[in-house]
């Protein structure tokens, strides 16, 4: 799990969630260079009140062996953080998409 964020925001959410000892890592994108690379920059001009100017897309890739076999975003009109319908990015729609693969 990656966010753009600085590595103690990301430590800390680590460990709230417990990840120590699993196979999950969370790393942090303090620049967004990652983030840029991916072409995954929110760029929607909403309200810049919540906090949108230089956030991360909500998305998930599945990739094997560094070939990207699918990416799945959420996001919609008037909703480009993808919080009112994240299911595409959850690990239920992921699952989905990778048996279709």
């Amino acid at each position: 799990v990656y966010c753009v964020n600085d590595p103690a925001v990301m430590q800390a959410w680590g460990e709230d969630q417990g990840i120590g000892g699993s196979m999950v890592s969370f790393v942090a994108d303090p620049a967004a260079e990652l983030t840029k690379a991916l072409d995954m920059e929110m760029t929607h001009p909403g309200p810049p009140s919540v906090g949108i100017i230089g956030r991360c897309k909500r998305f998930a890739i599945h990739a094997v062996d560094g070939d990207i076999k699918t990416v799945k975003i959420s996001e919609a009109e008037g909703d480009p953080a993808g919080d009112d319908d994240p299911s595409a990015t959850l690990a239920e729609g992921m699952l989905e998409a990778i048996a279709a693969e």
